[in-house]
């Protein structure tokens, strides 16, 4: 009986001194479990994120620029903005329209007569002088020795379309020979010595809105002709 009784007891203290287990509800657990989650999420030190490379504004600001012009072009297509003004007419085609007006105030009235020379089989060519005392730029006396080319062939054209010394001209190469002199006087001397002959002899005057005086001869065409009636005239200058 002693000994029964002394087991008794110990039980008993080892119970009183042990906790009886807590229970929890599912939803008190649930609630510490997101609580623990969240304590240790902020407790991480934060990620560190690269910073965007040069390459990846650049590509956004294209995307973004083809986009907008994509958009306005668009709306400018349809008249959203309304019709933008003419434009004026540029500096360049301004020179253009120059150079034309000032070598289209050619001679024009035809001086004298042109001979065909029948009697010469020779080669023709075209010659054209020019004034060196004017002081022109190579552009500029380019475009005049163009214009006192075309002035004697239209001037062929208008005598006679089947002109033989045109015909040779044109299945011979078009020979053309560029030659200089130092004066108006001279040049208008070597024309009335052409025309005297019975050659095409045009002068070119020019406009003068950009580099010269106006209505300053600037080129004179003689041919085409034969080379030996030509030389009679300026055989004696010497080449541009």
């Amino acid at each position: 009986m002693p000994v029964t009784r002394l087991n008794f007891a110990t039980t008993t203290l080892v119970r009183q001194a042990i906790p009886p287990p807590t229970t929890r509800s599912p939803s008190s657990s649930s609630s510490s479990l997101a609580a623990d989650t969240l304590a240790f999420a902020m407790s991480q030190p934060p990620l560190d994120r690269p910073q965007p490379s040069a390459a990846s504004y650049a590509i956004a600001a294209a995307i973004i620029a083809f986009t907008t012009g994509y958009f306005v072009g668009s709306a400018r297509s349809i008249g959203l903005f309304g019709r933008s003004p003419a434009r004026p007419a540029t500096s360049g085609a301004a020179l253009d329209n120059d150079d034309s007006a000032s070598d289209s105030d050619e001679s024009a009235h035809d001086l004298g007569e042109l001979q065909a020379f029948d009697g010469s089989k020779e080669e023709c060519k075209l010659v054209l002088v020019v004034r060196t005392d004017l002081g022109m730029t190579k552009g500029k006396i380019a475009a005049q020795c163009g214009h006192a080319t075309l002035a004697c062939y239209k001037a062929f054209l208008r005598s006679d379309p089947n002109h033989p010394l045109l015909k040779r001209w044109e299945h011979l190469g078009q020979a053309k020979v560029a030659l200089k002199v130092d004066s108006e006087d001279e040049m208008l001397m070597l024309q009335a010595t052409a025309v005297s002959l019975g050659l095409c002899a045009k002068v070119i005057h020019d406009a003068g809105r950009t580099q010269i005086a106006s209505g300053s001869a600037t080129v004179l065409g003689i041919g085409p002709a034969p080379k030996s009636k030509i030389d009679e005239v300026t055989g004696h200058l010497k080449l541009l």
